[in-house]
This record gives C-alpha cells, structure tokens and sequence, in this order.
C-alpha cells in the first residue's frame, strides 16, 4: 500500500449510486481513484419516478471504470433495499468481487412523496424507514457478523460482542448518511427527516458495538448538496430566492457531490482511522 494510492488492495461496496449527479457516485469515483476495487449498488425505478429522473446506468459505470486503478476490479448490482431478503446477496456480491469487503457506504435513500406531519399515514413513514433507516442497519449487521468469531457457545440477544482485538488498524469501515434534520427543521420532509435522525441518534450506540470487531462507523450530513434537485428544471421544490441568497453565502454555492466523498475517502484510509462514531457535517458552514 502506498500514500498514492491507500485504499490498494481493499474492497468498497457504495449502496444507492445509479446517477452521475448523485453523492454515490462521487464516492465511488473518489475511492476507486485511491486504488479500491468497487461494488456499487443502484434501484433505478426509485430514480425514474422522481422529477430528476433516471440516468444511464451503463454511462455511470464507465465513469467508476475511469477511475479505477491498476489490478483494481468493479461490479454492480441492482436491488430493491426495502425488501430485506436482498441484505445478504448485496454483501455476497461485495465479498465476492475480489474475496473481501473493507469498506461500506451505505449511501442510498428514500426520498420524493413526502410531507409535512399532517401528511404523515403509516405507509408513508414505513416506507422511508425500511429503506433509509431499517436497510442501512441490516446491511451494517450483516457486514459485522462476517466478521465475528465464531464461537461454540450461542449468543443472546444483547450479549456485548467479543472480538479479537486489540487491533493494529481498523478491521472495516462502514459509512451512514444522515442529513440536515440535525441542525434545524426540514419542513415538508418528516418521514425523510424522521428516517435519518434515527441514523444520526444510534450511531454512537452501534459504533461501540462494532468497534468490539475493529470495525469504525461514523455518519456524515453532507448538508445541502445539489444532486439535480436544485436545478429548476428538475426540481421538487420553490427556488425562489436561492440565488439571493447563495450569493449572500460565504462560498456563495451549496454543496457539491466531490465534497462530502472527500471527507469519505480520507475517513476509509488509515489517516482518518482514529475518528470513530461521530455525527460528522461537512456543509461549508451552512449550519451555522
């Protein structure tokens, strides 16, 4: 392994990246171009009924291959994350590219048909649970328990975890998305913002679960990043007064995909190793 390219040899599985404009795929990019093998998943019907639509899946995988490294290796699939049955193939996929998964983001989500709390049914609210909130975490249990030891004695439920530390070095890396409910109202969004708050609030809690194996988890809110929703063509909401106030700002933009999958990148090598369950906000100071 090299300081050029520190992710040689390691394998990264990037959830929810079927659009070049997306957060996804900045990730995916970035961490291929530091030598990682990558396995991205993607759902485009999500994608297709949104205002922003669908992009060319065989466009976004030439743009991961780009960015690959000598020796390192690529694959994708497609899966619906809101059915749990899909977990454990995902994780297959991912392990099977080269042997060995080091790296999870786990990027995708549910948004779009949305509402304020008046709007709220209980279809409604399961639906951004089971793929923001209840995916992320079964994606999470299902890396970690590949990775415990096996022991002859069953575990119970709550049992604290034993692994086979202390460690040298991070044994994995998993990455949750949370978003901007942490620092002030998002409103017309409250199953979306209720989905990732309970990312946001458990983190801590998983964290010190998984570090027991030598896994590290933190949470990134990439604060308002444009992913096309901000364009008014495709936009879901009123832009009136954006550019105002953009230009009032002090790096008078909003986030773009590259800025969050850098601070990504540089938490999975081993400079970013000792920052672990965190809540961490990269927003360009719009939180303030």
């Amino acid at each position: 392994m090299s300081a050029h390219l520190p992710l040689h040899g390691k394998t990264a599985l990037v959830t929810g990246v079927s659009r070049r404009r997306g957060i996804g795929f900045a990730v995916a990019t970035k961490l291929a171009s530091l030598g990682a093998s990558i396995v991205i998943h993607h759902h485009r019907p999500h994608d297709l009924d949104l205002p922003w639509g669908g992009d060319d899946l065989d466009a976004v995988r030439d743009g991961i291959r780009a960015h690959l490294t000598e020796g390192a290796r690529f694959a994708d699939l497609a899966a619906d994350l809101s059915d749990p049955s899909t977990i454990a193939g995902v994780i297959d996929t991912a392990e099977g590219l080269v042997g060995g998964l080091d790296v999870l983001v786990c990027n995708h989500a549910k948004s779009g048909d949305d509402g304020s709390i008046l709007d709220m049914t209980p279809e409604r609210l399961s639906a951004f649970w089971e793929v923001n909130t209840r995916a992320t975490m079964l994606l999470t249990a299902e890396f970690a328990r590949r990775r415990a030891p096996q022991t002859e004695e069953q575990r119970r439920p709550g049992d604290r975890i034993t692994g086979n530390g202390p460690y040298a070095e991070p044994q994995g890396h998993v990455f949750w998305m949370t978003s901007g409910q942490i620092h002030g109202a998002m409103r017309g969004e409250v199953a979306y913002a209720a989905s990732k708050a309970a990312l946001a609030g458990v983190t801590a809690t998983v964290a010190a679960d998984l570090l027991e194996l030598g896994i590290v988890l933190n949470t990134v809110n990439p604060g308002p990043v444009n992913t096309g929703y901000m364009d008014p063509e495709t936009t879901d909401r009123s832009l009136e007064g954006l550019d105002e106030y953009l230009a009032s700002t002090p790096f008078g933009r909003v986030g773009r995909p590259e800025d969050p999958a850098e601070l990504i990148a540089w938490l999975s090598t081993s400079a970013g190793g000792w920052v672990v369950g965190q809540v961490l906000t990269s927003d360009g100071g719009f939180s303030l």
